[in-house]
């Protein structure tokens, strides 16, 4: 299996998790009354009802909401903080109101505290068990390893005019013939408003992500050549082959947020599978009833990446281009 595709976006189980733990954090209002940074370097930027809020707290936030990467910093002056530290400061205060009123008391709200805390434990453990064996060379060496298993495709970077009738895309070719250049042909005369005015360019692309149409009529296709016409669910396709070229493969940083994802998937995976061999599970379920070990996908996993050798590119979607 490749890594190298354009894939699902998953967020990450550890931000949203975060995000979770902060409004369990805010829940419970009861603040320890340590005024000790907890992490190196932090910085008091609010107190609520004597409770010390601090800079990671409002970091954790914007992870969390997706407003700044993990990696990144995020300046205490500027407007993004005081905003997420509003809303950090807002949700306090509706948690201490809550508790005034004793609604931390009810066993719904233990209940979801319960199952809050879990998370945030199962977080920790996935950071210390998981997270920890993520390096450089873990990632590199599924890097190195993708690269053998990629194989390499052929990229094709055409232009299209696309024509209601058939009439009119065989006039187009009449127009070719007598020398006319295909852009300018195709910004006066396609109707595909999306790619006429930049002279039909569709960039490069794969032949096994074009429709079979395209596919067909480009497989033996030399560069220079024009295609067509040939029927297309939008109309009737002239195509011209500007280039053909071997597609490259990521580079390693293009690689690593995939590889990252992938790795931290297969840890969770793991970890959960020695947890399952581990315990007994029943299902409760009519005609249901499980025990034992049963590897499952974890819920806050990220999804693993399709297999496929390499992303394809960018195609505009059209109603006769390939998509």
């Amino acid at each position: 299996m490749s890594l190298f595709s354009t894939g699902r976006h998953s967020r990450n189980p550890l931000i949203l998790v975060a995000f979770v733990a902060v409004l369990a954090v805010a829940a419970c209002g009861r603040g320890s009354g340590d005024d000790a940074p907890p992490e190196p370097g932090d910085r008091a930027v609010a107190k609520v009802q004597g409770e010390t809020l601090w800079a990671s707290d409002v970091k954790r936030e914007a992870v969390a909401q997706g407003l700044v990467g993990e990696g990144e910093p995020l300046d205490v002056t500027s407007d993004l903080f005081r905003r997420v530290l509003d809303e950090v400061i807002d949700q306090k205060l509706l948690a201490a109101e809550a508790e005034r009123r004793g609604l931390d008391n009810s066993a719904l709200a233990q209940r979801r505290l319960k199952a809050t805390q879990e998370r945030i434990l199962g977080d920790m453990l996935v950071e210390n068990e998981v997270n920890g064996r993520i390096n450089d060379q873990a990632v590199q060496t599924l890097y190195q390893e993708q690269l053998r298993l990629a194989r390499t495709s052929e990229e094709i970077r055409i232009r299209l005019i696309l024509s209601r009738t058939k009439p009119e895309a065989d006039a187009v070719l009449g127009i070719l013939a007598q020398g006319a250049q295909f852009g300018a042909v195709a910004q006066e005369r396609s109707v595909d408003e999306a790619t006429r005015f930049s002279g039909g360019d569709l960039g490069y692309s794969t032949i096994d992500v074009m429709p079979q149409a395209y596919a067909n009529a480009l497989r033996d296709a030399p560069a220079g050549s024009t295609v067509g016409p040939f029927q297309t669910d939008g109309g009737w396709a002239v195509l011209r082959v500007e280039d053909r070229r071997k597609e490259s493969p990521p580079t390693l940083e293009q690689a690593r947020p995939q590889i990252v994802r992938y790795l931290t998937y297969e840890g969770v995976r793991q970890l959960l599978e020695q947890l399952r061999g581990r315990a007994k599970v029943e299902v409760l379920l009519a005609g249901e009833t499980t025990t034992g070990p049963e590897p499952q996908e974890p819920a806050s996993a990220p999804a693993p990446a399709p297999a496929a050798a390499t992303p394809p590119a960018a195609q505009p979607a059209t109603a006769g281009a390939p998509k």
